[in-house]
């Protein structure tokens, strides 16, 4: 039997208001909620929590600790176990590329909260078709992986998508990310309505009670109150139960993802694989979270890599500094297509971003060339290239 509670302050002060026919849900439950998960922790008092977002996510003061304690008050005899996949600006389908190494490599997961919509929009500005394929990928992969779980899908605000709100519009990433949800019938807490609402009653200020893309602790409890909503007004079922996986929303979900060691790529030039660090990436500040990698790096135009892989698309995570270059992909020797690997966050920053380098392959044997390009972003410094991984999808 689960242990009498007081609902948390900041659980009633920022419950949702009524909801009009004609207005946006801050919160949809899905035909199930999180049964699963409510059962899991019921039956067997034990259960694993993963969270996998960008640095919202990551933030160790967050939602994700907030949330993690509001669990143990509340369900006192279960045996938590929680895992943080936070990745400061990463996008879905960058969580697509490592969910499998930074989430499901731990164990059976019970419940997956994921939010990508904010790094998807202002980040990324992916357009619908890729915020769909990365979120499907990831809801997925994590099925697949746990067919007993449970996931939530939160959309994040940042001041772009909250003045879309409150014109009545939606952005691109949460259209594209509560479609994923509603295909596979999970939770859905738009974080973003529930603070135009608020607003708009005079109960709320962006600037005050929850401060930026990053909230303040404010921010983060009326998240939180949102996101534990979820769990406390879900009806346990008596056991965990098979969840039935749709057929795809998009076929090219990017579902199927293996990442590949940079260092399995044939190469000819001046490419150097080392540990991530000043000396290999002289320019631009790098992040302490990706100094625990080792990268593929080249400093110049002309250097190629080669690699054959099964799969109908081929990806890449990688560091663009302000001397990011171009990359020029040949599949099955066609035609060569440039990638620009600059970002307007490039400027000052080895910034960390998944890239596409070909897709729609069709699932066969296919050999790429690669090759740092001669021309580059008239922004950039020079000609580099530093991958982190390679990622094919099957």
């Amino acid at each position: 039997m689960r242990p009498l509670f007081l609902i948390p302050v900041f659980a009633i002060l920022f419950s949702n208001p009524a909801i009009g026919a004609d207005e946006v849900p801050v919160i949809e439950m899905g035909s199930r909620g999180v049964s699963n998960f409510i059962a899991k922790m019921e039956k067997e008092r034990k259960a694993h929590v993963a969270f996998l977002g960008g640095s919202i996510t990551q933030k160790a003061t967050g939602h994700s600790k907030m949330v993690a304690d509001w669990l143990k008050e509340n369900w006192s005899d279960v045996d938590f176990t929680f895992t943080n996949a936070g990745l400061s600006s990463t996008c879905s389908l960058s969580g697509a590329f490592r969910v499998e190494r930074d989430v499901l490599s731990q164990g059976e997961i019970d419940l997956l909260i994921v939010e990508f919509a904010v790094n998807d929009d202002q980040d990324a500005a992916h357009d619908y078709e890729t915020a769909v394929r990365g979120l499907e990928g990831i809801v997925r992969q994590y099925f697949e992986a746990n067919p007993k779980g449970d996931v939530i899908s939160v959309q994040f605000v940042n001041p772009q998508i909250l003045e879309k709100k409150q014109a009545g519009e939606e952005a691109v990433s949460i259209s594209a990310h509560k479609d994923v949800a509603r295909h596979y019938d999970i939770p859905i807490v738009d974080i973003g309505q529930a603070l135009a609402n608020e607003i708009e009653a005079g109960t709320m200020t962006w600037e005050e009670d929850y401060h930026e893309t990053h909230p303040n602790e404010a921010g983060y409890r009326f998240a939180t109150g949102l996101i534990t909503k979820v769990i406390d007004e879900t009806v346990s079922g008596e056991t965990p139960q098979l969840v039935a996986i749709p057929e795809r929303l998009d076929s090219g979900a990017y579902d199927a993802i293996e990442l590949v060691d940079p260092q399995k790529l044939n190469w000819l030039g001046g490419w150097k694989f080392e540990p991530v660090s000043e000396s290999l990436l002289p320019v631009g500040q790098i992040r302490n979270d990706y100094k625990v990698y080792e990268a593929l790096r080249s400093d110049e135009a002309g250097n190629y890599l080669y690699f054959t892989f099964s799969g109908n698309m081929l990806g890449a995570f990688v560091l663009a500094g302000p001397d990011a270059g171009i990359l020029e992909v040949s599949i099955d020797g066609g035609d060569w297509e440039p990638i620009d690997l600059y970002h307007h966050y490039s400027k000052g920053l080895n910034y960390p971003r998944s890239v596409i380098l070909a897709q729609g392959l069709g699932n066969a044997f296919h050999t790429a060339a690669i090759r740092v390009a001669e021309t580059k972003n008239e922004l950039s410094e020079g000609h580099a290239a530093t991958i982190l991984n390679i990622a094919v999808n099957r």
